[in-house]
């Protein structure tokens, strides 16, 4: 009869155990899905820092999880905006048949982005500023599609110089594809950075050309770059509008002063 009731207790203590470790088993699974859920991809864009090392206008430093860029924003190209005692003054020798010189002039500026080097997309999205909203690998500073007072670009790209950029004031930026850029370093290479620390290409990719019908509303799209061969999100200049950027910031801008 013992002997009876011991195979008993040993039968329901076993029993329970199987149940016991079944459910920690379940609440395990349910834990791992919940984290893949809430898990936002994040990038490391540090690599692509030294294309900004030996460049004259720019100096920068690291500082933890962000990066501070300041620019004098002073183009290392020719242009009919400069002085006409500048050694890289030139008239203008685009195609713009309608090209006309506006009034303003390049000058030396103080431009500083923080930016993050662990950039993700933002829960919330943010418009893009007037003004500066990005770096280019020469220093000039991007700015949106917009001209002034949120106008089409229509009628102010006619007064791009022959490299595609242009001075507001004597803050000289880029609205659209930087062509000096492109044809230094290709039409499919690394160009500069948003102030939310996402990379921003040239008008190909693959040996294909881009434009905004391939990308988001935010002008960019997830891929492997040559310098992110794992994919990044990262923008594209493009030749039909909105050019450089769609909708605001895919991920969370940083700080710019000026």
């Amino acid at each position: 009869m013992l002997k009876k009731n011991q195979f008993f207790r040993r039968a329901i203590f076993i029993l329970y155990s199987i149940i016991f470790i079944s459910s920690c088993s379940s609440s395990a699974t349910i834990s791992e899905e919940e984290v893949t859920e809430s898990t936002t991809t994040s990038y490391n864009i540090t690599p692509i820092l030294k294309m900004f090392d030996n460049i004259d206008a720019v100096t920068y430093s690291v500082n933890g999880n962000t990066v501070t860029f300041t620019t004098t924003d002073l183009p290392n190209h020719t242009s009919p905006y400069w002085d006409i005692s500048h050694p890289l003054y030139e008239a203008y020798t685009g195609t713009n048949s309608n090209w006309r010189k506006n009034p303003n002039s390049i000058g030396e500026q103080n431009i500083t982005f923080t930016i993050s080097l662990t950039p993700k997309e933002a829960e919330i999205k943010s418009n893009t500023p007037m003004g500066p909203i990005g770096i280019s690998r020469n220093g000039v500073v991007f700015f949106n599609q917009y001209a002034a007072g949120g106008a089409a670009l229509t009628n102010e790209i006619d007064s791009f110089d022959q490299w595609l950029g242009h001075p507001a004031g004597t803050q000289y930026h880029y609205h659209i594809e930087p062509t000096y850029l492109t044809q230094e370093f290709g039409k499919s290479a690394f160009l500069g950075l948003l102030s939310d620390g996402f990379p921003v290409y040239g008008p190909e990719e693959n040996g294909s050309t881009i434009t905004s019908s391939d990308l988001d509303d935010y002008h960019g799209h997830t891929s492997a770059t040559a310098d992110f061969p794992d994919g990044i999100y990262h923008y594209h200049i493009t030749s039909d509008a909105p050019y450089l950027n769609g909708n605001g910031f895919f991920g969370t801008a940083g700080t710019i002063t000026r």
